[in-house]
């Protein structure tokens, strides 16, 4: 996955826009500016129970084509939040999506491309539209040590993740190799262990499963970050409370396709076991002091949205909204992203604090989460 999603040279979100309608596949923040708007005001509420700590950023992890971004930062506008206060880190890989995020935060500024400093943590920076300044990089781990408002949306199901079965010799991985016949790519089992074994529980009860260690060092990270320098996280995306099995599969213009066939074409995915994600934000690694953090969720995206408000936001654009195609347009949206038959079901929240705040989150849960 890992090779086919961002090989620098023919990686599948490299060297193009594989977002909205023209690709293959759509978001949530494409949809409709009322997701946007949701999420940006449940970061302010939160930011301000945490007592609106300054400096602080936000940062989103696999930001897309920037629109969630850009939602949450004309949301942000309206509470005065000044430049000074707040800055945006986007952790990108894509040089591709990097430009076109560039392009629809911060409009068609020359400002990209300019020298960066020789021991600079950020690999390009820019003034976003609304003030903030924007920098992209590319790990977590690079991020500056203050208040951080973690975003991740559709971003750990782009992680690769190793399938292993059950056998009467033990946990076997599905490895790819080729067809001696044809050279084709194809599904076999090794041999022997693999290292990625070593994450089976031994109480599992599964026959097959899969297995992420990338997303479980990309939420200890964050969850590290949080006990240190304080912030919250808000996961959202498809998956799982470790229950299901077989899940990696591959989309092309927005129909299933082979994963085998034609990769690099195609966008290869996995449902987030989102159990394993709350059981690493919530054990330190061996080598790492830090308290367990706590976890909210998950909960369907339906109940997250309707709580926030999602039915009182359609209203208030119905009563603005110009035309009749506009007016049909909103409720559409609103019914995918609330439908359980569509994403209301499909996509879950998950939210991550600093052990710190039990107390106050026991008085004032996190909205959406009650």
């Amino acid at each position: 996955m890992k090779e086919v999603l961002t090989n620098p040279v023919a990686g599948y979100y490299m060297n193009r826009d594989v977002f909205g309608q023209k690709g293959d596949f759509v978001t949530s923040p494409e949809i409709s500016q009322m997701f946007g708007e949701l999420i940006a005001v449940w970061l302010i509420n939160e930011w301000a129970k945490c007592g609106k700590p300054k400096p602080f950023q936000i940062a989103e992890l696999g930001p897309g084509r920037g629109t969630l971004m850009s939602d949450i930062l004309r949301v942000f506008s309206k509470f005065k939040v000044t430049e000074s206060e707040l800055s945006i880190s986007l952790v990108e890989v894509s040089p591709f999506l990097t430009k076109v995020q560039e392009e629809n935060l911060c409009g068609k500024r020359d400002t990209g491309d300019k020298p960066l400093p020789n021991d600079s943590a950020f690999c390009r920076e820019s003034i976003s539209v609304y003030g903030p300044p924007v920098r992209w990089y590319n790990n977590i781990s690079d991020l500056p040590n203050i208040f951080t408002l973690f975003l991740a949306h559709e971003f750990f199901d782009a992680l690769p993740v190793h399938k292993l079965v059950k056998t009467e010799q033990g946990w076997r991985e599905v490895l790819i190799d080729l067809s001696p016949a044809d050279f084709s790519l194809r599904y076999v089992l090794s041999r022997d262990r693999t290292p990625a074994s070593l994450y089976c529980r031994e109480s599992e009860i599964r026959k097959e499963l899969e297995v992420s260690p990338q997303s479980l060092v990309s939420i200890q990270t964050m969850a590290k970050r949080i006990h240190q320098f304080g912030g919250i996280g808000l996961i959202i995306d498809y998956g799982h409370e470790g229950d299901k099995t077989d899940t990696f599969r591959a989309f092309k213009n927005h129909q299933l396709h082979d994963p085998l066939i034609e990769p690099g074409s195609a966008d290869l995915t996995a449902d987030v076991d989102f159990a394993a994600l709350k059981w690493a934000a919530t054990h330190p690694g061996a080598e790492d002091e830090w308290d367990a953090n706590l976890t909210f969720g998950t909960v369907d995206q339906k109940d997250f949205l309707t709580k926030m408000g999602i039915d009182v936001r359609l209203q208030q654009l119905l009563a603005t909204s110009t035309s009749e195609e506009t007016a049909r347009h909103l409720k559409s949206a609103h019914r995918m992203l609330t439908d359980p038959n569509e994403m209301g079901s499909k996509f879950k929240f998950l939210a991550l604090y600093p052990a710190v705040m039990e107390n106050i989150l026991q008085r004032y849960p996190p909205p959406g989460f009650e």
